[in-house]
């Protein structure tokens, strides 16, 4: 048996003792029967960005089976805005790999995530997971490669502030209990996640930290492992919920909003990316950056003002998007460079020395030699359409390696500096900037369609429906008309404050 299957926390690995992407109907059935499951709740991503559910309560083994195999049907329109209510009958499908026992419901509850079919039984084009599908599909195909990717979920909580140990103003990061008060609900999500099947690389408290009217407002940050990129949206869509149910457990609020309040740090919700060739990591040659992982920046950048509508989707992802916030304005890249928009971070090239200076009695030839160098997307946030945007990174990434020139592009817009120090601005203002509000994203996703519509990845109603949409916010001019005015800030944070 494989050290994986021994080590997930997952029941059902467990139990079955097999990988969860070999997961049949029989398995779940066998599992439910043995382990005295009550309902089944199927949940699917609507155009919210929040999970859905839908509540089984099965009668019989028969019944059960249907369920897992024929799945259900559902009223489309009423979960998207571009399925017309004249023909909004769409079935949902569970897929089995997803499954995962509900640790919050005092009934044994399993949950499993489904994908959406059209009236005859096909994907539904126009399903954000089905685009993301299409656009893996085309990418492998294409260049032999696998995108893989893992997400940091920035996240605060907000709670009633208390006289023992104050927060620290912007001094939150790496603190711990009992500076950093909500350790614990960090710690619970954890283990919730890896039960449910998320890869977990760490948590941590993050740098926002600050007391406002009464209450106490503390960051922190779940991060991933990096894994293939449907997979990749699975463990944030879950992990947000997770938090959520955590937070209503112990009566506080938890935001992945972008921006809480101006002035203090926002959230992000940065993507690690990482390209593989028969399962190695591609990303480095002869100890540096490879080209192909400099054609894939170039893509990512060529396309940066079409990925924010998928991103970055209410006016206060643009609040976030801000000189000397430690997120991204300017299209460029850098090594280890906070103010950029495509980051590479240390990748432990050349570092395999450290266990031995750091444990003299340790025997040589333990260190990791496998190249863990990732590539970090820096724009989205907390509100993002997280299908779409991995649907569009893909879409990026290829455009990238087929693109001519993309290697002058990269070797154009790499920076070696802080573009927001004094003595740098002249150099930074050669650079083009992003989108500053919704309707700019719109715009620029409009004048990138073609990109992103090519071999039928993205369908022109889905593109058409969220320049729309983004449009409808009508806040070209929003961060002058809401400079100084502390009121209308709270009122625009406190309605977009449970985005995604």
């Amino acid at each position: 048996m494989s050290n994986d299957i021994l080590m997930s926390r997952n029941e059902l690995v467990q139990f079955l003792r097999k990988p969860a992407d070999q997961f049949t109907s029989d398995d779940i059935v066998r599992f439910i029967e043995a382990k005295g499951i009550r309902m089944v709740n199927f949940r699917y991503a609507a155009g919210d960005g929040k999970l859905k559910s839908l509540n089984f309560v099965p009668y019989s083994r028969e019944h059960l089976t249907l369920i897992m195999t024929a799945g259900e049907r559902v009223d489309g329109s009423s979960l998207f805005s571009f399925i017309e209510a004249g023909s909004s009958d769409l079935y949902v499908m569970p897929r089995y790999r997803t499954a995962f026992v509900n640790p919050f419901s005092q009934t044994p509850t399993l949950e499993i995530l489904c994908s959406f079919y059209n009236s005859e039984g096909k994907p539904l084009e126009s399903s954000p997971e089905y685009i993301l599908r299409k656009a893996i599909k085309r990418f492998t195909a294409s260049t032999g490669y696998t995108i893989r990717a893992l997400g940091e979920l920035e996240y605060y909580v907000r709670s009633a502030s208390e006289t023992l140990y104050p927060l620290f103003d912007q001094k939150g990061y790496h603190q711990s209990k009992p500076f950093a008060k909500f350790e614990d609900l960090r710690v619970e999500a954890l283990e919730l996640c890896a039960r449910a099947g998320c890869h977990i690389k760490y948590g941590h408290s993050e740098v926002g930290s600050f007391s406002k009217d009464g209450d106490d407002y503390e960051q922190h940050e779940i991060e991933f492992l990096h894994v293939p990129l449907d997979e990749a949206v699975e463990q944030l869509l879950i992990a947000k919920w997770i938090l959520r149910m955590l937070g209503y457990k112990y009566g506080v609020e938890v935001s992945f909003a972008p921006k809480i309040t101006v002035g203090k740090a926002g959230s992000g919700m940065h993507i690690h990316l990482m390209l593989e060739k028969d399962g190695n990591n591609i990303m480095v040659e002869n100890g540096k950056l490879s080209d192909t992982a400099r054609k894939m920046i170039a893509g990512i950048l060529d396309l940066s003002k079409g990925l924010t509508a998928f991103g970055n989707t209410i006016p206060t992802s643009y609040l976030r998007l801000v000189p000397h916030q430690e997120a991204p304005t300017n299209i460029c890249w850098g090594d280890r460079n906070r103010s950029v928009l495509v980051r590479v971070p240390l990748g432990w090239l050349g570092a395999s020395q450290m266990i031995h200076d750091a444990n003299p009695a340790e025997p040589s030839g333990k260190a990791d030699k496998v190249s863990r160098q990732t590539v970090e997307l820096r724009s989205p946030d907390g509100s993002a359409d997280i299908y779409l945007l991995m649907a569009g990174i893909a879409v990026a990434i290829q455009h990238g390696l087929e693109m001519p020139g993309a290697l002058e592009m990269a070797e154009r817009l790499y920076v070696n500096y802080n573009i927001f120090k004094e003595k740098e601005k002249a150099e930074a203002k050669k650079l083009e900037s992003l989108p500053a509000s919704c309707w700019d994203s719109a715009e620029a996703l409009l004048s990138l369609r073609k990109h992103f519509e090519k071999d039928g990845i993205f369908p022109a109603g889905v593109i058409d429906a969220l320049a729309s949409k983004l449009k409808s916010y009508k806040d070209q001019k929003l961060s002058e008309e809401l400079y100084g005015n502390n009121e209308a800030i709270a009122k625009l944070v406190k309605e977009y404050l449970h985005c995604g």
